[in-house]
């Protein structure tokens, strides 16, 4: 067992990834993340919010996370990446796009290496506000 020495909180894992304050915010996440980190995060948040001006924004699963309805994208830092969160059908649905990145079942990893590729954060996030006018309409029927 790994024991955070800021927080006291017991891992499996050592040195493993956790928030030792639960933000309450996305203000206050970002805040929290390291300085070269933070200007991503934002310009991903910005992104997130042009292509979802309807979507509240808040903290679920200690993640900035946008809500309309449910949620549409989560979003969070890592050491290496920033972990982006539109749920499991997305990463089918833009599989020829997310050709070069890591991937599991909803969940993409934006390296930090890279640009970030704004265009792609838009289509993906319009593509769940889309998902779930759909489903919104079939759940009426």
């Amino acid at each position: 067992m790994w024991k955070c020495p800021k927080c006291g909180r017991e891992f499996k894992s050592t040195e493993q990834d956790h928030f030792c304050v639960k933000p309450k915010s996305i203000d206050e996440y970002i805040a929290a993340q390291p300085e070269d980190v933070r200007p991503l995060l934002q310009s991903i948040r910005k992104t997130i919010r042009a292509a979802a001006p309807e979507a509240a924004e808040k903290i679920a699963w200690q993640m900035p996370t946008f809500w309309q309805d449910e949620n549409l994208i989560h979003f969070a830092a890592f050491k290496k990446h920033i972990g982006l969160y539109p749920g499991g059908e997305a990463t089918s649905a833009f599989a020829e796009r997310l050709a070069g990145y890591k991937t599991s079942k909803g969940a993409i990893q934006l390296p930090l290496d890279k640009a970030i590729d704004h265009e792609l954060i838009t289509d993906i996030v319009r593509w769940r506000i889309k998902q779930k006018q759909k489903k919104k309409r079939n759940d009426t029927l």
